[in-house]
């Protein structure tokens, strides 16, 4: 039975099991014997008697009873034959065809055929001659004989089933069975080696472990050493100076005492008294001195005191404390990280990996060494490195920061001990479109919605005021963006408040048709009020709350007037020809104060003109409302020729940074503009009646 299509479906058994193709090379064993063990005259096989193979000098095996034949039926040319194949002329030799050498290659092949056939041919244990046979279709294996020529209920006749020889199923099942084996055998070769240089790391992070134990004990034991010297120093110089102090008083002694032994020699053999008594009273004298040189001038106390103070116990302390030996659990295999935002292009992208144990719990603790490389994922691109940074939060988790230059697709290749981590590298796209965070309002006019809101400011605890112009009134937000109250003022009345800024005390509006400037608390409550007779259009408000001065901008006048805290003014910034139609003011973070028309000029906070920023060209659209970061980046909301956008400008300079197009939440008649904590801002959408959160940076 010819056995190819048991390989065709058994390959595609293997295919579907393993997800693998396994190639092999399957010899049929009637297609081998008619190729290789039959005699190409009679076609009868090979065997050891009649049909012996028989090699001829033209290297073509014959059957012996065909040569026999052919010799005596060619007595043309004496003593030779032709070859039946290639019909050379073939000398008999002395001994007659039989004479001729045996083909050994064929003998070898009989030989193995022969015990191929004994080994791996099975029989029925029933009928002894009778080969057991193998359904492909429904694993089964069976005698012919014993089912009456059929299996599992079907008729001996039915195709749909594969019948093939069980033997050839027990090779091609070896064969597989091997070729899993070995590719066990690979992997596990692998895993050992993996886990065997896994070792080598450990025992080459012990020793420096070791090293660096040592080092810094070394370095201890050296200012310890130190320290002691110093000591020893200290009792030796106290003794030094002791000691001079009582060898020169011991001197002055020895002196005085040779003094008193010179004024005595002689004494007996004097008799005049005048002498006698002269010599008494200087003994006198020396007695007297003798007796102030009797008490020590120094005295020999000197100690070493170590229990003065707290030193031992806080040294005890910080040796209990001293260093540590940390190790991880950490399987990198098992860890993931994810994205936390949309990447946007040119602003902070945020990574959050998560490390797991050996048992998939998460960890808690941090201190594992990551490692990053983040590259674009374009094969053709030169990979070059994007600078990122990781932040270890010392709860298991990590932040991977960086900046992606440009919209594209990204490769993010980490690592956790020199070993990726799992979905290594993480592909992910970066969009050039920064949609809003979040959305607060929409056209409609309903009690609680917005109606022509124009400005808004953001005070130290992240509330934002927008003046909603049309309601005259000001609603409160918090940072997300959820309602927290309304506030009510005079000052708010007529809907046509323009301008709202933070002071210290309170809220600072500025109504263009009262042409007043009012202060109040947030609660509504107004603290002070002030006007300006030069007032024409007063449209914006800014405060300096570094010197607490009051900055409105007027279009009437084209100027910017500067006050006090007290309303009182103190000079004014541009004339006429410097400004066309002021939409908004601004303080920067030095002071600097920035007005905006078609473009954005920037003046020192005394007024002195120090640069002009026009991204886009001065006749090409004009700005709504302008803020400034701590960082010195200025936002500012754009208008240009029907597309309406923000900017994000370097201070110093006039770089464009980044721009957000709001691409699926369109941006009509952007007014005010303030900055949020965390690289966000919230901008004023006039013509949608609504307010947007964005991220800048």
């Amino acid at each position: 039975m010819n056995c190819c299509p048991f390989i065709a479906r058994l390959g595609e058994r293997m295919v579907s099991m393993s997800s693998m193709l396994v190639e092999t090379v399957s010899i049929n064993y009637e297609d081998f014997n008619e190729s290789f063990l039959t005699c190409g005259t009679c076609l009868c096989v090979y065997d050891g008697s009649e049909h012996t193979p028989k090699l001829l000098p033209c290297s073509h095996t014959v059957c012996l009873h065909c040569l026999t034949r052919i010799a005596a039926s060619q007595t043309r040319e004496s003593g030779a034959f032709r070859c039946p194949i290639c019909r050379e002329l073939i000398t008999i030799p002395r001994g007659g065809v039989s004479a001729l050498p045996p083909s050994f290659l064929v003998n070898q092949l009989l030989d193995l055929m022969s015990r191929q056939r004994r080994e791996v041919i099975p029989k029925c244990s029933i009928h002894i001659n009778q080969e057991l046979l193998f359904c492909e279709t429904c694993d089964t294996v069976f005698c012919t004989v014993c089912t009456g020529g059929n299996h599992a209920g079907t008729s001996p006749g039915c195709t749909e089933h594969t019948i093939i020889p069980f033997s050839i199923a027990i090779k091609r099942m070896s064969e597989i069975l091997l070729y899993k084996a070995n590719e066990c055998i690979s992997k596990l070769t692998q895993a050992q080696e993996s886990v065997g240089t896994e070792l080598r790391r450990l025992e080459t992070a012990m020793e420096r472990c070791l090293n660096v134990v040592d080092t810094e004990f070394a370095e201890l034991i050296a200012k310890i050493e130190r320290k002691r010297d110093e000591l020893h120093s200290a009792v030796t110089a106290a003794a030094r100076d002791k000691k001079r102090v009582l060898e020169e008083q011991h001197a002055l002694i020895e002196t005085e005492k040779n003094k008193v032994e010179r004024e005595c020699e002689g004494l007996q053999y004097q008799v005049e008294v005048r002498n006698i008594t002269q010599r008494i009273g200087s003994l006198t004298d020396q007695l007297d001195a003798a007796v102030a040189l009797s008490e020590p001038r120094e005295n020999a106390f000197i100690t070493a005191e170590f229990n003065h103070n707290s030193a031992i116990e806080d040294l005890e302390k910080s040796l209990q404390i001293l260093g540590r030996v940390r190790s991880s659990t950490t399987l990198p295999g098992l860890c993931r990280a994810t994205l936390k935002d949309v990447a946007i292009a040119k602003l902070e992208t945020t990574v959050i990996v998560e490390t797991v144990d050996y048992h998939g719990h998460p960890k808690s603790i941090g201190g594992d060494p990551i490692g990053v490389e983040l590259t674009l994922a374009d094969a053709q691109s030169n990979n070059q490195l994007i600078e990122t940074q990781v932040e270890d939060l010392d709860n298991g988790t990590y932040e991977i920061r960086f900046r992606p230059p440009n919209s594209a697709r990204y490769a993010l290749r980490l690592s956790v001990f020199e070993r990726p981590i799992k979905d290594y590298p993480l592909f992910f796209n970066v969009t050039k479109h920064n949609e809003p965070v979040k959305v607060y309002g929409q056209r409609g006019h309903a009690i609680d919605e917005f109606h022509q809101p124009v400005a808004v400011t953001v005070d130290d605890n992240c509330t934002i005021y927008i003046v909603d112009t049309g309601n005259s009134r000001i609603k409160v937000l918090d940072c997300n963006l959820e309602f927290q109250r309304h506030i009510i003022n005079e000052g708010l009345e007529g809907q046509s408040c323009t301008g709202i800024a933070v002071s210290e005390i309170g809220l600072v509006i500025v109504n263009w048709r009262t042409r007043t400037v009012t202060e109040m608390n947030t609660l509504g409550d107004t603290i002070r009020t002030f006007s300006h007779n030069a007032f024409q259009e007063p449209i914006d408000v800014a405060v300096d709350r570094s010197y607490g001065h009051v900055l409105v901008a007027d279009n009437g006048q084209s100027c910017v007037f500067v006050f006090d805290s007290d309303g009182k003014i103190l000079f004014q910034v541009g004339k006429k020809s410097m400004f066309k139609l002021i939409s908004s003011v601004t303080v920067g973070p030095a002071g600097e104060i920035l007005v905006a028309d078609s473009r954005i000029q920037v003046f020192s906070a005394k007024g002195d003109f120090s640069e002009e920023i026009c991204v886009e060209g001065k006749e090409k659209g004009r700005y709504g409302g302008i803020a400034v970061d701590q960082d010195g980046r200025i936002v500012a909301s754009r208008t240009d020729r029907g597309r309406s956008f923000v900017q994000v400008i370097q201070l110093g300079g006039g770089s464009l940074l980044t721009e957000i197009d709001s691409h699926s939440s369109k941006l009509r008649r952007p007014t005010g503009i303030a900055v949020l904590p965390n690289n966000h801002l919230v901008v004023v959408d006039l013509g949608n009646d609504c307010i947007k959160k964005y991220r800048y940076w």
